[in-house]
């Protein structure tokens, strides 16, 4: 009991540090609610596909985000197989922008400097397993290019103490996720009226 009461004290105390928040979940003034046609994609793989997918939501130039599977040997492998961590799979986000307001460059800077932290092996937070990996999934070459030369430039600007481990990878099949996992914090907050424990924990890091 005296464990239990301990518990919920530093829980408490851990909660009201947290900021209350009651607008909606950022979002780019740009989004759609289908894939548009004839622009191009990015594929990331950056931790819990969830945390990765509303970073991009929030900026302009993003047209669409869907979230998925990659990078692994099963086909049409469901999100039980990918948390396994034996399918290979990652889990990833494709995101369709319009280049003549955000560039594959500042896509990927983003996801350097911002997204996440691309110098964790195979874990984000307290998300572990190759499924979590940090990854380029490039569709052509300057988009290899690109990628190749964003990292470069991270770790000759010394941002991050460790070296970045983000692999660049050709892109392989995209195997979308269940219909759960797609804008799930978005549905989380529109469902329960407050955002998810993992959106104030993020706008608690960047206060």
């Amino acid at each position: 009991m005296h464990v239990f009461r301990l518990f919920l004290l530093v829980l408490l105390t851990f909660m009201i540090g947290l900021p209350t928040y009651t607008a909606a979940m950022e979002k780019g003034s740009d989004l759609m609610d289908k894939k548009p046609d004839g622009y191009p994609v990015a594929t990331l793989a950056g931790g819990c596909f969830w945390c990765l997918e509303s970073e991009y939501r929030a900026l302009n130039g993003v047209l669409f985000t869907r979230v998925g599977y990659m990078g692994g040997a099963m086909d049409t492998p469901s999100y039980r197989d990918v948390t396994t961590g034996k399918t290979g799979h990652a889990e990833v986000i494709e995101v369709t922008f319009d280049p003549a307001k955000m560039s594959y460059e500042q896509l990927i800077e983003y996801f350097l400097t911002k997204a996440h932290d691309p110098t964790t092996l195979n874990r984000q937070g307290v998300d572990t397993g190759t499924q979590y990996r940090s990854a380029i999934f490039y569709h052509d070459e300057e988009q290899k290019r690109i990628a190749e030369k964003a990292i470069a430039r991270v770790e000759m600007n010394k941002i991050y103490k460790n070296p970045i481990v983000t692999e660049i990878v050709p892109a392989g099949t995209f195997w979308e996720g269940e219909d759960y996992h797609q804008q799930y914090y978005e549905k989380y907050e529109a469902e329960n009226g407050q955002p998810h424990i993992r959106v104030l924990l993020k706008h608690q890091r960047k206060r």
